[in-house]
This record gives C-alpha cells, sequence and structure tokens, in this order.
C-alpha cells in the first residue's frame, strides 16, 4: 500500500479511526492569500507556497500523536465538509510528479526539528521580523528561534508544549502553526483531500506513517 492510499484510508472520513493514534482540535489557522507554506522556518525562510490555492480565512487544525511515542503523526487542516472523493500529493511550483519514481514523494526538509504551515504573506512577516530583531539588536540577537518561537515551546520549568499558534505581525491577522515535526529531523509530505468539484477539503502533513490495515 502506498503512502496516498494509507492517507485516503485514514482522513477520508470526519474523524480518524485507528488505536493507533490520538487526536487534539487544536485551533485555527489565518490563511490571508490561501497560499500555503509548509517548512522548517528555521532553515527555509523562502519557500514556495503550494501550487494548490487554498480558502482564504480561520481553519481548524487537529493535530494527531502516535500514542506509543507521543510524537506529532499528522498534522491537519480542514477547510469545507464536502466529501472527499480523492487525494493527490501537494507539490510547489516546478515540482512534476511525472518526475517521480515508485516510492518518492515532493516534501519539505526538517532540520530544526521544527515544522511549520503558514500563509506566504504570514511567511513575509516572520521574514519582516527577523529583519526588525536583527537591526534593533545587533550583536545581541540570538536567532529568531530564540527571540520569537522558543517562548511559545518552553519556560523556565522546561517543555510547555508540542506545538502553538504564532503571530509576526500586530498589523496583519496571519498565524504560523509551529509543531515538533514527528522524531524530529527528516524530509516530509503534504497531501490534498479534494471534493468531487476538485476544491481542497483537507491538507494533511504526515511525519510518522500510521498504517491502515
Amino acid at each position: 500500500m502506498t503512502h496516498l492510499e494509507n492517507i485516503q484510508k485514514l482522513f477520508s472520513k470526519d474523524f480518524v479511526e485507528s488505536p493507533l493514534l490520538e487526536s487534539f482540535d487544536v485551533g485555527k489557522i489565518y490563511l490571508a492569500t490561501g497560499n500555503l507554506v509548509a517548512c522548517d522556518p528555521l532553515i527555509t525562510n523562502d519557500m514556495l507556497p503550494f501550487t494548490m490555492v487554498f480558502p482564504q480565512g480561520n481553519f481548524p487544525v487537529t493535530v494527531h500523536k502516535e500514542r506509543e511515542s507521543n510524537c506529532v503523526a499528522y498534522v491537519e487542516v480542514v477547510f469545507s465538509d464536502k466529501k472527499i472523493v480523492g487525494w493527490e500529493l501537494a507539490v510547489t511550483e516546478n515540482q512534476n510528479l511525472k518526475d517521480l519514481s515508485e516510492g518518492e514523494v515532493f516534501g519539505y526538509p526538517v532540520e530544526s526539528g521544527m515544522g511549520c504551515l503558514m500563509d506566504v504573506r504570514t511567511q513575509a512577516d516572520l521574514n519582516e521580523l527577523e529583519q526588525k530583531l536583527y537591526h534593533s539588536k545587533g550583536v545581541d540577537f540570538t536567532g529568531i528561534y530564540e527571540e520569537f518561537f522558543h517562548q511559545h515551546f518552553f519556560d523556565e520549568k522546561g517543555a510547555i508544549d508540542q506545538f502553538a499558534f504564532l503571530k509576526p505581525s500586530e498589523e496583519n491577522p496571519g498565524t504560523i502553526f509551529a509543531f515538533e515535526a514527528g522524531y524530529g529531523e527528516g524530509f516530509y509530505a503534504s497531501y490534498i483531500g479534494l471534493s468531487a468539484d476538485g476544491q481542497p477539503v483537507k491538507l494533511i502533513t504526515e511525519f510518522i506513517e500510521i498504517l491502515v490495515s
């Protein structure tokens, strides 16, 4: 069974049926343009958005953890309640499915252990924030993770959570959903569930494959 077939079995319904997963409704992500970026924000600050244009607005996010490890296995964004009739691999510009060999996927690299989803406009806000902090702090600037991300995941007592919504701009409504990516470093693919009229119903990013019998 391929990754795509497994994703179809797991996520085509309104709920996930697997004793190996524990699901958490964690909040909503705001997409200003519908051009969605998936990346490790600490190593890729200019990631191209997926070619599929998603709806604009606030959309619910669900985190699915592998019960045994308590690691994030999947992140799910739901755009509508339409019935899903098919799935496809999410790609960015210049990524052609015909170029893939059997078993290969397109995805994004994670080196910091953290991945995120955000609108391309929010990515620009994050880059602008990084430049502002760099110029205002000078030699005291310790990097965008320490200056912005760290406080949402850790405090003086240790780890707070494995995921968080972050807002890089006070002027713009866009949010970043950042999370621990599976077991850490890796290369991770995303999949789009489509309705009969070809519209995106769900986006799933996979970090740990949970096989469905």
